[in-house]
Order: C-alpha cells, then sequence, then structure tokens
C-alpha cells in the first residue's frame, strides 16, 4: 500500500506563498524564533507585490505604493515551528481603505493545513516629499482586490 499526498485544502480568499526556513532562523531550542515569522510574512508580501508591479527600487520619490509604514502589527503564535523546510505564508486583505489596508496572514505547512502562527498588520501608503497619508494607485487597488476576504 502506498501513501498518498494529502491534498490541499482550497483557499476560499487570499493566496498561498511559499517561504524556507533556514537553520540560523531557529533559536536556541530548535524553534523558529519569534522574530522571524514578520519576517517570512514580509517576504511573502514582497513576492506577491513584486509579481504585480510594486517594487522599491532606491527612490522614495518614484517608490508609488511602495512608499507605505506599518501602523500596526498583531501576532499570535499557535504552534512551534521545530524544523527547517518550505513552509507557506497565506495571504489576503481584511480591508482595502483609500491611504491604508490591512492584512491578514498565516504562517502554514505548504499545503496551508497547519497554522504555526497568525495575524494582521496595517500598512499606510505615504507621500514620499511630505511623508503624509497618500491614495494607493488604481493598480495597487485591483490587485488588493483579488486578496480581499470575504464578509462573514
Amino acid at each position: 500500500m502506498t501513501a498518498e499526498a494529502p491534498i490541499a485544502p482550497a483557499l476560499s480568499y487570499g493566496r498561498l506563498i511559499p517561504v524556507s526556513v533556514h537553520f540560523d532562523d531557529l533559536d536556541a531550542l530548535g524553534m523558529l524564533h519569534n522574530a522571524r515569522y514578520p519576517l517570512l510574512v514580509e517576504r511573502a508580501w514582497t513576492e506577491f507585490w513584486e509579481a504585480n508591479g510594486v517594487r522599491f527600487e532606491g527612490d522614495w520619490a518614484s517608490a508609488g505604493d511602495a512608499c507605505n509604514v506599518v501602523r500596526e502589527l498583531l501576532i499570535g503564535y499557535e504552534a512551534p515551528v521545530t524544523r527547517t523546510g518550505t513552509y507557506a505564508v497565506h495571504l489576503w486583505l481584511e480591508r482595502l481603505g483609500t491611504t491604508g489596508l490591512t492584512y491578514g496572514f498565516r504562517l502554514c505547512s505548504v499545503d496551508g493545513a497547519t497554522t504555526y502562527a497568525r495575524g494582521t498588520r496595517v500598512l499606510v501608503r505615504l507621500d514620499a516629499a511630505t511623508l503624509r497619508p497618500a491614495p494607493w494607485s488604481e493598480g495597487f487597488r485591483a490587485a488588493g482586490r483579488a486578496l480581499l476576504r470575504p464578509a462573514d
């Protein structure tokens, strides 16, 4: 009898982005260090937005939607990551406002079945010259709308 790979659950919203946990991401107890979870999430978001044309190339004046700041970060740890390897970050938007957004995330197994941590982060888009809130571009909003979590 052969073992079959588990079927990945279908996501009803958001995207799964693969991420890698390396040996140097682990703490002295052999668990993923708590500060690495947000870093893995940031890398997943960067990959998503770069694939949608949003990137920072060293010039804040022309960064557009990449000129944004974190207003709030909340994270809850549900199960320890105790091995190196490939995992995934499930990304979605909870809210997409004119100048800000709230996104949700889960660090999870590659198939999305096991959750290790989950949280939310609030971003505010800034005007590079004034550092005041500025509206997201329509292209950014279109990509973001595809990730909106349906209302419960």
